[in-house]
Parts: C-alpha cells; sequence; structure tokens
C-alpha cells in the first residue's frame, strides 16, 4: 500500500515527489511514456529562475528527479493503464500490475499537437519547436525569418513573442482569418513583422538532409498550388492533447480532457489532486507547473494527515 502515487515526472510532478519526500511520505512516481515531460524536449531553458547562463531542459529535469530521490522519492519508469477511483484505497494499473494508494497526485502533462509530417519529427530540436517562449531567444533563430503554424491565441502569442528576435514572422493558417480572439488578432494584423500566410498547411518541413530547418513547403488550400517559403525555424502552435484519457470517466475535466479543479489543486474526487499541464491551459511554464506540483504536494499531505495517516 502506498501513501501517495504521483503520476507523470515533469516540473509539476517531481516538484511534488520533492516535498512529499520531505514529509516522509515515500512517494512512488510513475513516469509516464515521456519521463521528464514536456520539457526534455526543449534544447535551453533560459526562464527558469537560478540559472542565469540557461540550462538543458533534459539537465533541469534530471537534477529535479536526483533532489526527489534524495529525499527518498522512488521514480518508476511506467505507464498507468487504468484506474480505479471510486473507491479507498485508490487502484492504479502500471504496466499490468495491481498497486494501491491512499492519495494520487495526477501529473501527467499535455502532449504538443503536432503536424502529423515525417519532416517535422526528424527536425524537431533542430529548427522545429513547440514553445517560443523556450526557444525564440536561441542564437539560431535571431534576425532570421521564422515560420508560427496556427491560428488561435496560442499562435498569436507565439508570432509577436518572436517578433522580438526574428527579421520576420510568418504567421501560416489554413483559413482565411484568425481564430484568436479579437483583441489578440488586432495586435498580430496590426504588427509589422508579422506576415500572414493565409488559406495554407506546411506539407513539409525542409530540409532534413541538411539537418536543419532551411524552409517549409506549403500548399493553399483553395488553389492547390504549391510554394517554399524559406525561414530557420518552425514553432507549431496548434494546440495541446492533456494526457488525461485514463482518467476521463473519473475526474472532472473540460471539453478538451484538461482537469478541473477546485480551491487550488483538488479534483472532483477526496484524495486525488492535479497539477501542471494536464490542468493548466493558459500559462504552460515550468516554473508555474513546479508551483502546482507544491501545491498538490502540500494538499496531499494534509489530506493524509486528516485521515489519521
Amino acid at each position: 500500500m502506498e501513501k501517495v502515487v504521483i503520476i507523470g515526472a515533469g516540473c509539476a510532478g517531481l516538484t511534488a515527489a520533492v516535498y512529499t519526500a520531505r514529509a516522509g511520505l515515500q512517494p512512488l512516481v510513475v513516469t509516464g511514456p515521456q519521463p521528464g515531460g514536456l520539457l526534455t524536449t526543449t534544447t535551453t531553458v533560459e526562464n527558469y529562475p537560478g540559472f542565469p547562463d540557461g540550462i538543458g531542459g533534459y539537465e533541469l529535469m534530471e537534477r529535479m528527479q536526483k533532489q526527489a530521490e534524495r529525499f527518498g522519492a522512488r521514480i518508476r519508469l511506467g505507464t498507468v493503464e487504468s484506474a480505479d477511483l471510486s473507491a479507498r484505497p485508490f487502484a492504479l494499473v502500471v504496466d499490468g500490475e495491481r498497486i494501491e494508494t491512499e492519495a494520487v497526485i495526477v501529473a501527467s502533462g499535455a502532449s504538443h499537437r503536432r503536424l502529423g509530417l515525417e519532416s517535422e519529427a526528424k527536425l524537431e530540436n533542430k529548427g522545429v519547436s513547440y514553445c517560443a517562449t523556450c526557444d525564440g531567444a536561441l542564437p539560431v533563430f535571431r534576425n532570421k525569418p521564422l515560420v508560427v503554424v496556427g491560428g488561435g491565441d496560442s499562435a498569436c502569442e507565439e508570432a509577436l513573442y518572436l517578433t522580438r528576435f526574428a527579421s520576420a514572422v510568418y504567421l501560416v493558417h489554413r483559413r482565411d482569418q484568425l481564430r484568436a480572439s479579437k483583441i489578440m488578432a488586432e495586435r498580430v494584423l496590426s504588427n509589422p513583422k508579422i506576415v500572414p500566410v493565409w488559406n495554407c498547411v506546411v506539407t513539409e518541413i525542409l530540409d532534413v538532409a541538411q539537418g536543419r530547418v532551411t524552409g517549409v513547403r506549403l500548399r493553399n488550400v483553395k488553389t492547390g498550388a504549391e510554394s517554399v517559403l524559406e525561414c530557420a525555424g518552425v514553432f507549431i502552435a496548434i494546440g495541446h492533447v492533456p494526457n488525461t484519457e485514463v482518467f476521463r470517466s473519473q475526474l472532472e475535466m473540460d471539453d478538451a480532457g484538461y482537469i478541473i479543479t477546485r480551491n487550488g489543486v483538488r479534483t472532483n474526487v477526496p484524495g486525488v489532486f492535479a497539477a501542471g499541464d494536464c490542468v493548466d491551459k493558459i500559462y504552460r511554464q515550468a516554473v508555474t507547473a513546479a508551483g502546482m506540483g507544491c501545491a498538490a504536494a502540500i494538499e496531499a499531505e494534509r489530506y493524509l494527515t486528516g485521515m489519521g495517516k
């Protein structure tokens, strides 16, 4: 019987592990399919406090894990296949093994919604990024033309942020108008550095042979005409997919699958707490995820204390 199981090993999960471990709860951390979370896909993290020269995303998560382990957290590589949160103790099935626990912290994160191109996968971290805030200021992108794919608020935010560094930002959208909020769309369309590319989709990211991004191949969805747009980087902002499917029938979620919390990090099931990108669809930053992980740990400790555990 576990006191607390933390599902996910990103910033939220590992911060929760540090706090629950220091409280003597000996947490079990189930990493999920991507140990370290989305941050491990970022080459350099320059906006996490305490690292004036920046730090690699993988290294930051590795340090967090070591810190959690030093206090007694146990890390298990595995994936939660099913969960029964209807009775106490809670029951999880991790790679075929049943695990019972008195409390659960869901920090399963979210995945970037991808274009699904082979070239996209091959050039990830070689000019293809899913986070302008994380990667936009890197030297490889400075004073170069960049492409942002998407038409919602996230894509607009990415494009506006990138104008600080790029020579020009091409905003590629499959429609002839933005889906973003009115104020965000106005900001984008009035920015002289941002060039909308309407009614187009990216069919290929160039150039896999060179091992770096040199441009994108576009197809006009109305005319079928193809063209090539030169750029040094491609930032894909077509949304996120929260990793919450295993809890869908048991935890309250919004239409997009993000877990709905109340009073901070509490879910609709007492004893189950949620933190990080599986909850947060607004900020999606490492530091905010860490803060939520801290809060979830404190709430879990208080819950167990109240239960006399």
